[in-house]
This record gives C-alpha cells, structure tokens and sequence, in this order.
C-alpha cells in the first residue's frame, strides 16, 4: 500500500466553472458574477484542499468469464475490466480525495451565498479530477521506466461496472481510511470529492 500526499494541482478560474458543467469562454462574457465567485472559490478553497492519493498495486492471477482474479485472492468483476486488462500482469488500484474541509466550508457558505457555495463546490470537483489525472500520469511514468504500458483509468459507474459491484471491490483491496475515505451502503464516498479507480499493467 503507497499513500501520496504531496500534490501540486495547478488549478486555474476555468477549470472550476468547467466543473459547474459552464462554458468559461461564455460565462466571462455574459456572467462576471459566476467568474468573480470561481476567483474567489479558488483563492480561499485552495487553501482547504488536502489532496491524498492510496494505492494498492497486485498481480494478475487469472482473467476469465468477466472476472480478474488477483493475488491474495482480490476480485474484480465486470466485463469492462476482462476487455481492458486481458493483456495485463498486474492491477493497480486507486483511491484519490481532497478531504472534507472544502465541502464542508461549501455547505455552511451555501446557506447565505448559493452562487459562492456552488463555486466552492465546483472547486472540489475540479480538485479531485486534477488529483486523479496527476495520479495516472505518476503511475504511467513509473510504468514506462519499467516497460509497461498502462490501460486507461477503469471506474465504478462505466458501463460494465455497475457502481455497485465495483465500489465494494476497490475497498476491500485497499485501506481507505488510510487517507480518511469510507464507504456508505448506499455505495456513496465520504469524503464526496473522491475518485476510486483501476489500472492495468502489461508489457
């Protein structure tokens, strides 16, 4: 198990009203209002960020009949993962988030400010895909030194991996209370502003 706390996500006005699903180019012109709260969001929000990244890096054992069998007796299931990783030796697993201070400073600000507390809220998203994308381009670069080659990153909720089968399996292959992340039965990350995923490894 790796955790990884030292991450600089070089996050810019854009990339927060691009994860409030708004066009920047067509907000700066028509809402200086909404680009005003994203400077401010990223300028106090930056600060609330505690990005953390745990990964749990395991053999292949066996592919077969939509199931990826790993050491230690690990499990992934879903015909996503057989058709993305049939050529991989190994799977790393991982868990990225930026903590809770942000949510909560944006729920306790949305009580008075909405627009604010949104801005904040899309400053947790774009945080965390950030972190997810450092996070893969990190373990691309060391599997290059190795060389291997890395299949894109496989997360609960695609398409041939229901949510609710591929949560439960990334938590029992890692610890992730490690970086203060849990899992509710309703299959919803705590901290919200958090990202699971697969990676496969191969020649």
């Amino acid at each position: 198990m790796t955790v990884l706390s030292k991450w600089d996500l070089r996050l810019d006005v854009d990339m927060v009203l691009r994860s409030q699903g708004a066009d920047p180019e067509a907000i700066r012109r028509r809402s200086p209002r909404l680009v005003e709260s994203a400077r401010r969001a990223l300028e106090e929000g930056s600060l609330l960020l505690q990005p953390r990244v745990t990964t749990q890096r395991l053999l292949v054992e066996d592919l077969h009949h939509e199931r990826v069998k790993l050491e230690g007796g690990g499990l992934l299931s879903g015909w996503l993962l057989v058709k993305h990783m049939a050529g991989a030796q190994e799977a790393i697993i991982v868990l990225c988030t930026v903590g809770d201070a942000l949510e909560r400073r944006a729920a306790e600000v949305s009580k008075r400010d909405a627009v604010y507390g949104l801005a904040l809220d899309g400053l947790g998203s774009a945080g965390v895909e950030a972190l997810a994308n450092a996070a893969c381009a990190l373990i691309k670069d060391e599997a290059a030194k190795e060389g291997y080659q890395v299949t894109m990153p496989l997360s609960p909720g695609m398409v041939g991996w229901p949510v609710e089968c591929g949560q439960p399996q990334i938590f029992e292959l890692l610890d992730a209370s490690e970086i203060g992340v849990r899992l509710t039965k309703s299959m919803m990350m705590i901290p919200r502003k958090s990202l699971a995923f697969v990676l496969g490894i191969g020649k």
